[in-house]
C-alpha cells in the first residue's frame, strides 16, 4: 500500500526499470501498446497514493477517471492496492482481470488473457497470494483461494486451482508442477 509521497516515487520508479525506459511522445503519436500500459500503471498508482493518504480528492477524481477510462479501453481489470512495485504488463490483447482479493508480489509479469478470480459467479472473499518474481503465461486461469510461492512460473493457458510451492514451472490443466528447483520432474 503506497501511504506517503516517497512511496509513490519508489513503486513508479521500480515500475519505470521494468519497462527499461520511459515511453516517449514517439510511443504516443505511433499508438505503440508501451505507452498505453506505461500510463495505466502510473494512473493506477496515483489512485491508490490518493485513495490510502485521503489527499487531494480532486487529484483523486482526476486520476480514477483517467484510470477507469483506460481500464474500459485496454481492457485490464486491476483494483488498486493488489499490486507490489515492479509489476509489469506485457502486452495488451485478451482481457486481463484480477479480483480485488489479491496480493501481488514484486517484479510479477503478466501475459494478455490472464484471469485472477473465483471459481464462482458471486465473490467468495478468498484470498489469493502470489510471491515475487512470478511470471504468469497467456492465458492462464487462477481460481480459488490459492497461495503461490516466489520464482513461479506458470505456462500458457494453465488454470491454476491449487498452491504451488516456491521455484516450480507449473502448465496444464490443471496446474501440475513439471519442475522444481530446475529439476524435470518425471511424469506419467
Amino acid at each position: 500500500m503506497i501511504e506517503n509521497r516517497a512511496g509513490l516515487k519508489y513503486y513508479l520508479s521500480e515500475d519505470l526499470k521494468r519497462f527499461g525506459e520511459k515511453p516517449s511522445i514517439k510511443d504516443w503519436f505511433l499508438k505503440n501498446e508501451v505507452w498505453y500500459i506505461y500510463k495505466y500503471q502510473r494512473h493506477l498508482r496515483y489512485v491508490e497514493y490518493y485513495k490510502n493518504t485521503g489527499k487531494s480528492k480532486i487529484l483523486f477524481f482526476y486520476h480514477f477517471l483517467r484510470y477507469k477510462r483506460m481500464c474500459f479501453r485496454l481492457k485490464i481489470d486491476i483494483k488498486p492496492n493488489n499490486m507490489a512495485p515492479g509489476f509489469r504488463i506485457y502486452h495488451l490483447g485478451a482481457l486481463i482481470r484480477i479480483k480485488p482479493n489479491c496480493k501481488i508480489g514484486k517484479n510479477c509479469s503478466l501475459m494478455p488473457g490472464v484471469v485472477i478470480g473465483n471459481k464462482k459467479l458471486h465473490s467468495d472473499y478468498s484470498w489469493v497470494n502470489i510471491g515475487d518474481n512470478c511470471y504468469i503465461g497467456l492465458g492462464a486461469k487462477i481460481f480459488g483461494e490459492v497461495t503461490i510461492g516466489d520464482n513461479v512460473i506458470i505456462g500458457a493457458n494453465s488454470v491454476v486451482t491449487k498452491n504451488i510451492s516456491d521455484n516450480c514451472v507449473v502448465a496444464g490443466i490443471p496446474a501440475k508442477v513439471i519442475k522444481r528447483n530446475g529439476k524435470k520432474l518425471k511424469t506419467i
